[in-house]
């Protein structure tokens, strides 16, 4: 099949009922629902540059994102079909309850919208999340009812520095390693 060619009605369809079973059960944290959607688990996350690879790994992030928002959810915005994927796109939501990655706690609420393709194998196995969102705009949203103007709330900004840095700080190396499309043909 070319770039150019889209699958056949049936299987656009077997897809987006997996991207869309798949998106509800982690909005529902149906994590074993979600990992049968996978032959190997595979998240990559540009915003961050971090790779969660198989299921130890991907059962990791998602303790460390529903400890810090346990009630993450998505709301469809759209989703669009392509050769080799399914784009979504959605409004990413959740309440800032427990640390994220060394950033404490705030209380408040963040919508963020984010865009998601899921790319599918020549066996139509779903082989990778790969996540496109942007970091300030949740921190903003998490940040903006803390008073910067008193002294109680410096030690919680300092915490929060030091976890945007770590949240940063080494890109995954296979995120790094591109190889630019043929497009000759």
């Amino acid at each position: 099949m070319g770039r150019f060619d889209l699958p056949d009605p049936e299987t656009l369809r077997a897809r987006e009922k997996l991207v869309l079973d798949h998106i509800h059960d982690e909005g529902t944290q149906q994590w074993d629902d979600v990992l049968s959607t996978f032959p190997h688990p595979y998240y990559e996350l540009i915003a961050t540059m971090r790779v969660y690879d198989g299921e130890e790994g991907v059962r990791g992030y998602w303790a460390e994102s529903r400890g810090a928002f346990p009630d993450q959810n998505h709301e469809l915005i759209s989703l669009r079909h392509c050769p080799d994927a399914v784009i979504v796109e959605f409004w990413l939501t959740g309440t800032h309850l427990g640390p994220l990655n060394g950033i404490p706690a705030t209380g408040q609420r963040f919508r963020m919208r984010m865009t998601a393709s899921f790319i599918f194998d020549e066996q139509e196995n779903l082989v990778c999340e790969r996540a496109y969102f942007d970091t300030m705009t949740m921190l903003r949203q998490l940040m903006g009812g803390l008073n910067m103007k008193n002294p109680r709330n410096w030690l919680w900004l300092i915490r929060a520095l030091r976890g945007l840095s770590k949240m940063s700080s080494t890109p995954d190396p296979r995120l790094l390693d591109t190889t630019p499309p043929d497009l000759s043909h």
